[in-house]
């Protein structure tokens, strides 16, 4: 039966989202994936975008104030309520619709969900949140939605940033796009989006970035289809920019899924030759799929198959130029992105994470030449993963010695640089540029 209300099917979807995110510990956007293409109206889909991850950057922040406004907690066979209260003080708190029309729609996503006797709860605590402030804790994990063990680390980590740090993981990240320049120029994309009434700058840094202030479905942008551009943040492309791969070199990209990083070191070589690598099976198709949208697959790429803590089983024994170990890590630095992140990540992943990238950095030392670059990268912003890692490796390997970057890679952070979420629009990125002594 269509609900009465115009809008409340949306609301009730984003419910079941959440409950598949919170409650089944599943990822956002593979959830959204499989959702959003039911959704027929597109102004209906970029709702139902906007609400979830609006209601999971500000999680905490909105249970608490629940907690304050309801008598006694839901119990967790009503979880699907206490979603749907997320996604009413979303929409009022963090998006600002109009009270009205979105109380009624959240209200009769109650009865869509089947949980009616609910619905005059639900009407009066959001009819409250758009009458009254929501209440605010003075403790700071709650004011600013993260868990306790990341502020923690982070005051640790940063303790003259730590407050701006927490700040940008709460604000919607922009869209950066990264030029194909073997199809096209920022010149010329840039005419053609002001000519699409599409806003988008060409920032100074990186060389080929895009970015729009504001989010559009890709197949809008002109140029997609025709594969003269991809979407990457510009902290990534910063990433392949350190390494600065040269003509007739031979690369690896370590860890390369999703592919733009790979397809970012095939534009840059000519009589060069990239290696992208991948431990998972299921992510080498996206790769070849970036590639082959963007005109850059051929002899000179291969995809493939291995896991790179274990060179013995795919490495044929011919050193690398330069290798791209863009790390698996927590993802403090993406959280603006991925904002589930802050409820999924656990302190306690840490020492395993830790321990895989120093297995990664030892084990692909040997395969780099004398001479050779090795540029280690994560989307972290936590020290243990980053500079104290790269310190420690260096510790160990006596013939490595870290270069240095310039400002465009961020703060001086030990033998690297770190990038913080939010600055310049960025995601936040650690960087290491190291060289093999001959």
């Amino acid at each position: 039966m269509t609900p009465a209300v115009p809008g409340a099917a949306i609301r009730a979807q984003a419910a079941r989202v959440l409950e598949t995110v919170l409650d089944g510990r599943r990822s956002l956007k593979p959830v959204l994936a499989g959702v959003l293409p039911g959704v027929a109206d597109p102004r209906d889909r970029a709702l139902l975008e906007a609400i979830c991850f609006t209601a999971l950057r500000h999680r905490r922040r909105y249970e608490f104030a629940l907690a304050q406004w309801l008598q006694r907690p839901l119990p967790r066979k009503d979880a699907r309520v206490q979603h749907l209260l997320l996604v009413g003080l979303a929409q009022l708190d963090g998006l600002g619709l109009p009270a009205h029309a979105a109380v009624a729609a959240t209200v009769e996503a109650v009865r869509e969900l089947g949980f009616e006797a609910h619905s005059g709860l639900v009407n009066a605590i959001l009819r409250r949140a758009g009458r009254e402030r929501l209440p605010e804790s003075e403790d700071l994990a709650i004011a600013t939605s993260h868990p306790d063990w990341l502020v923690e680390r982070l005051q640790a980590d940063w303790p003259d940033a730590y407050v701006d740090i927490l700040a940008g993981n709460n604000d919607p990240a922009p869209l950066w796009l990264r030029v194909n320049t073997r199809r096209a120029s920022r010149t010329e994309l840039v005419a053609a989006f002001r000519d699409a009434k599409i806003a988008c700058d060409s920032p100074a840094t990186p060389a080929r970035a895009l970015r729009l202030p504001k989010p559009k479905p890709l197949e809008e942008l002109p140029g997609w289809r025709g594969g003269k551009f991809s979407v990457q943040d510009g902290a990534a492309q910063l990433a392949v920019e350190a390494l600065a791969p040269q003509p007739g070199e031979r690369v690896l990209d370590a860890c390369a899924a999703p592919g733009g990083k790979t397809a970012q070191i095939a534009e840059a070589l000519i009589d060069g030759t990239v290696l992208a690598l991948d431990v998972a099976a299921t992510r080498l198709a996206p790769i070849g799929e970036t590639l082959a949208r963007l005109g850059l697959a051929g002899p000179n790429v291969t995809v493939q198959l291995g896991d790179a803590s274990d060179p013995v089983a795919w490495w044929d024994g011919v050193a690398f130029d330069a290798i791209l170990l863009d790390a698996p890590c927590s993802a403090t630095g993406i959280v603006r992105r991925q904002p589930d992140i802050k409820w999924h990540r656990r302190e306690s992943d840490l020492e395993a994470l830790v321990g895989q990238q120093a297995r990664l950095l030892h084990a692909l030392w040997p395969t780099l030449r004398p001479g050779g670059r090795l540029l280690y990268a994560t989307c972290s912003v936590l020290k243990a993963e980053n500079e104290a890692q790269v310190e420690a490796f260096l510790g160990r390997h006596l013939d490595a010695c870290a270069l240095q970057l310039d400002a465009r890679y961020g703060r001086a952070a030990g033998p690297g640089r770190q990038r913080m979420p939010g600055e310049d629009g960025m995601d936040g990125f650690f960087y290491a540029l190291l060289e093999k002594r001959g």
